[in-house]
């Protein structure tokens, strides 16, 4: 990069982020709850009515395994975006590359420290390892080779999702039931027990949703193929597809989402597991028609608009989206955990909603006031530093008016 003026970035991607952020936060914070019995492979407790089962098919249907498909998707997109940046700037294809998987490296450190100390459900750790994977096995190759790993990884998904629904259906209700074994990680009290039992079960998270659960390589694989054809950078001249992937995704979404809402609410006898994968699969479309939806979005957003308070926080949060994610542990886990206040073991689910809000407004407040100052998330700047071994060049102008590809994105 030279120190001429900086490229200016994208909006769409850091408004997606700003705002699927909050969605993150709606969709952890009930992990952090216990002591009230849930299906087993959900943080959603059983036998709710009213508002509060009211709020559990509002996050089944529009949260739930749609959030973190959405940062995959940016996540991926930014790998294309860092490696052609690096090309550009005078990096040879190695260079590159090595570049990349240092990036993905020290997020799976991020990561299991992250676990470790605060949060099991990390994510941080499963996009360095499918980063590790992709840049490995696919960064080179043609678009042909990831339409067709794409049709393959998504029709075993969908594959699964049928066998599993049929399962559940053959199978008596009682011998298909599963629970969980052992309590609740935010039960766990001293902190220090909870430390070993966080990074357990991060390992088995990192590995199922990175690889195993394929909703994320399906992601990345996607929004590879997008960031060549520059979707996002264009969303004007890519208006129809745009508009297309927005009403059939959310729509194919929130759809599947439904056999989870019914059997949470025991309106349909299947376990709890037998519709998952199928709420997992369609998940990967809301996701796609988020996306499409900010970006179309951006595309309307004027100069004007764009120095409005409602865009210029969410973007300048977008920016900062790795900071984000780990405040909002920062916060949830001393206040909810049983080793710290225990909030989680009497608030209800919509309760614990509004502290996610709260949580939300207060990094997009911390956000706006960084972007004044031009000073990058403290995160960012550490990961950014590791990454480029102290080398940074950052050109002339505020440090996170940096290029798209340079931001990081938690879930």
């Amino acid at each position: 990069m030279d120190g001429s003026a900086p490229a200016r970035r994208i909006v769409a991607p850091d408004l997606a982020r700003g705002l699927m952020l909050l969605l993150i936060a709606l969709a952890n914070v009930s992990w952090y709850l216990y002591g009230a019995p849930t299906s087993g492979l959900s943080a959603h407790r059983d036998g709710t009515s009213g508002l509060e089962a009211l709020w559990q098919s509002i996050a089944i249907t529009v949260i739930d395994a749609r959030s973190y498909p959405l940062f995959a998707f940016l996540f991926g997109y930014g790998i294309w975006q860092l490696y052609t940046r690096q090309q550009r700037s005078g990096q040879d294809e190695r260079a590159a590359r090595r570049l990349l998987q240092r990036r993905h490296l020290w997020m799976i450190g991020f990561g299991a420290v992250h676990a470790a100390l605060l949060w099991y459900a990390d994510v941080l750790g499963a996009y360095g390892l499918i980063g590790l994977i992709f840049v490995g096995l696919f960064l080179r190759r043609r678009d042909r080779t990831l339409i067709i790993w794409i049709g393959v990884l998504g029709g075993i998904l969908a594959l699964l999702a049928i066998a599993a629904l049929a399962a559940g259906m053959i199978m008596p209700r009682g011998a298909a039931a599963l629970e969980l074994a052992g309590p609740q990680p935010a039960a766990i009290t001293p902190y220090l027990d909870s430390v070993l039992p966080r990074l357990q079960l991060w390992l088995p998270v990192t590995l199922g949703q990175g690889v195993l659960g394929l909703v994320v390589p399906l992601a990345v694989l996607i929004a590879v193929l997008c960031a060549r054809h520059r979707i996002l950078e264009s969303p004007a001249a890519h208006r129809r597809l745009l508009t297309r992937v927005m009403v059939a995704g959310i729509m194919i979404g929130w759809a599947g989402a439904t056999p989870s809402v019914l059997v949470h609410h025991g309106v349909l006898d299947l376990p709890p597991w037998s519709p998952m994968l199928l709420h997992g699969f369609t998940g990967l479309f809301a996701a796609l028609g988020y996306a499409a939806g900010f970006a179309l979005i951006a595309a309307r957003i004027t100069p004007t608009r764009l120095a409005g308070l409602a865009v210029g926080a969410l973007t300048a949060l977008g920016r900062r989206s790795l900071s984000g994610y780990l405040l909002q542990s920062v916060i949830f886990a001393p206040l909810l955990s049983a080793w710290g206040l225990g909030l989680g073991g009497w608030l209800t689910q919509w309760q614990a909603a509004l502290i996610a809000i709260i949580t939300w407004l207060l990094s997009l407040a911390l956000a706006v006031a960084l972007e004044r100052t031009g000073v990058r998330g403290p995160a960012e700047w550490l990961l950014r530093r590791l990454v480029y071994r102290t080398k940074i060049t950052t050109g002339s102008g505020p440090p996170d008016r940096q290029p798209q590809e340079t931001a990081v994105h938690p879930s």
